[in-house]
């Protein structure tokens, strides 16, 4: 399966002709129903559908749920406590232990699937025992095209999807939670922590807390647009909105988030090349092709001799290091990063790289030398806090 990776595309002021006729149709189904059980997670998606289902069968008729685990943001479980206040939303928490699962702890490109078990394994009795009619969730249309083995967990459930079902694009529920004034409106999305982490890469709390640690760094240093701090290891690799790239990549900007996620506890920290991309994690583990990318790179790394050396044709000087699928490019003096804030020539290496194997490349905000240095003494930190 091929799919393109975008970014949040721009949303319109108010809703269209086609939303209003899609809001009337969610409201008959939910008539139709009667009673509903939410998955509340307080995204933009499950906000919109709880909001609208209190609007049209009262509360009394309505549940919403939110399953708490490690892989839930704490941002997040504010936001969507907030949510259910200002829209009197009954609400109900629950707790979730996918994580103790080793199907899920392993990792492998369907672990959604059990984590999706779990929450409905929870859900789908409560609904039973409170005689509400019909469990739903928030995936949207637009999901239907991605990667989502958490969709077969939830028909084994009988879990309804009524916005992918009716039609309901991301943006048309941004445009319609707008016209409510539901603020999750221009929230970007935020999906569980766990999808910061590569395939078969084990899920632990320990990781999990130190992406939350390390997005929240971020956005306090004044970032609010779309975020994925990527788990690698040693090494954090930054999504952030691509428009937004130039700036951050100021030496005074980039400095700032080097030092942040390295208090954190990574040794070394770049940042993406292309900026967010909804999806990313599935290309990066092969379950989604990337058609320009070069065919080999989908059962090995790629090539960092050949990239340095179609670079350094392209007048760019810069080391490369490959992990798996991920370009590390390597520069050493801030010089060489510096002229990577051009989008032009950050186009030109990203195509580079995709002739070379790989799929992601991230801008290593360290020189190489200091980079080197400063993971020496994380390393050693680390062992003295072992010890």
């Amino acid at each position: 399966m091929t799919q393109a990776l975008t970014a949040l595309e721009p949303v319109a002021e108010t809703p269209t002709r086609d939303d209003r006729e899609l809001e009337a149709r969610l409201t008959m189904w939910l008539r139709e129903h009667g009673s509903v059980l939410v998955g509340f997670s307080g995204g933009v998606d499950s906000a919109y559908l709880a909001c609208v289902a209190v609007d049209v069968l009262g509360q009394e008729r309505v549940l919403a749920v939110i399953g708490r685990s490690a892989s839930y943001p704490a941002e997040q479980w504010q936001r969507a406590r907030d949510i259910a206040r200002q829209f009197d939303i009954p609400v109900l928490e629950v707790s979730t232990d996918e994580v103790s699962d080793p199907r899920y702890a392993a990792n492998p490109s369907n672990r959604c699937y059990f984590c999706k078990t779990e929450l409905w394994d929870t859900l789908a009795p409560i609904a039973r025992a409170r005689g509400i009619a019909v469990v739903a969730d928030g995936t949207n249309a637009d999901d239907l095209g991605d990667h989502r083995p958490g969709a077969r967990a939830a028909a084994e459930h009988g879990v309804k999807s009524p916005l992918a079902a009716l039609g309901f694009s991301k943006a048309a529920i941004r445009r319609l939670s707008r016209m409510r004034g539901i603020p999750t409106w221009s929230q970007p999305a935020s999906p569980c922590l766990s999808s910061r982490i590569p395939y078969g890469t084990p899920v632990t709390i320990e990781r999990l807390r130190q992406i939350e640690h390390a997005e929240r760094a971020v956005r306090q240093l004044g970032f609010d647009g779309d975020l994925r701090v990527r788990y690698h290891g040693d090494l954090a690799r930054v999504e952030m909105a691509s428009d937004r790239l130039g700036e951050w990549l100021r030496p005074e900007r980039r400095a700032a988030i080097d030092g942040a996620l390295r208090a954190v506890g990574f040794g070394r920290v770049a940042i993406d090349a292309c900026g967010f991309r909804s999806g990313s994690l599935n290309v990066f583990g092969g379950v989604i092709a990337e058609p320009l990318v070069r065919a080999r790179s989908a059962t090995g790394a790629g090539d960092a001799r050949g990239l340095e050396r179609v670079l350094e044709s392209n007048g760019i000087g810069i080391a490369v290091e490959a992990r798996d699928r991920l370009a590390i490019l390597r520069a050493e003096d801030s010089t060489g990063v510096d002229r990577l804030r051009d989008p032009a020539l950050r186009q030109v290496v990203v195509e580079a790289a995709r002739g070379q194997g790989f799929t992601h490349v991230g801008i290593e905000l360290a020189r190489a030398k200091d980079s080197e240095r400063r993971g020496e003494d994380v390393a050693s930190d680390a062992a003295l806090h072992r010890g």
